[in-house]
């Protein structure tokens, strides 16, 4: 059974939070082989969204208010575990990250910075590219849309 979640970092249970750590750094880390900084001090001002499998954390978002990431509401470190991406549950999840943003922050504009192989899927979305490619820890990306 799948659930989605939607949690302050204070209502984060200290199981969760360090299952979200862990899925993060299996793909943004060790998977995507790239050494950054993943605790960056900006979890405590975001809302975590949170999907679930059964008891695993499968995928995960966090959500920023205008002003704490970008001058837009916005959607980051959107991830799902290795093994579910064949489920399509990113959708799902994106969907959700979407709705919390309009249900909680009130605004339909939100920015993400996209890896840029993942273009269309956001475009499927709604999000369009916005300014030029870049790169952000090695690894190409690009401002998207969405309003």
């Amino acid at each position: 059974m799948i659930s989605i979640l939607v949690k302050s970092f204070d209502d984060l249970s200290k199981i969760e939070l360090y299952k979200i750590l862990r899925l993060r750094a299996e793909v943004f880390i060790v998977e995507q082989d790239c050494i950054y900084q993943d605790i960056d001090d900006k979890d405590q001002k975001a809302l975590h969204v949170i999907l679930k499998k059964e008891s695993e954390i499968i995928g995960y978002t966090r959500i920023f208010w205008p002003g704490d990431y970008f001058d837009e509401a916005s959607i980051g470190r959107v991830v799902i575990s290795k093994k579910e991406r064949h489920n399509c549950y990113g959708t799902d999840l994106m969907k959700a990250s979407v709705n919390a943003i309009y249900e909680t922050i009130k605004t339909k504009k939100i920015k993400i910075s996209a890896q840029t192989y993942l273009k269309e899927f956001y475009n499927n979305l709604g999000f369009y590219e916005k300014g030029k490619e870049y790169l952000e820890d090695g690894i190409p990306h690009i401002s998207m849309i969405k309003e």
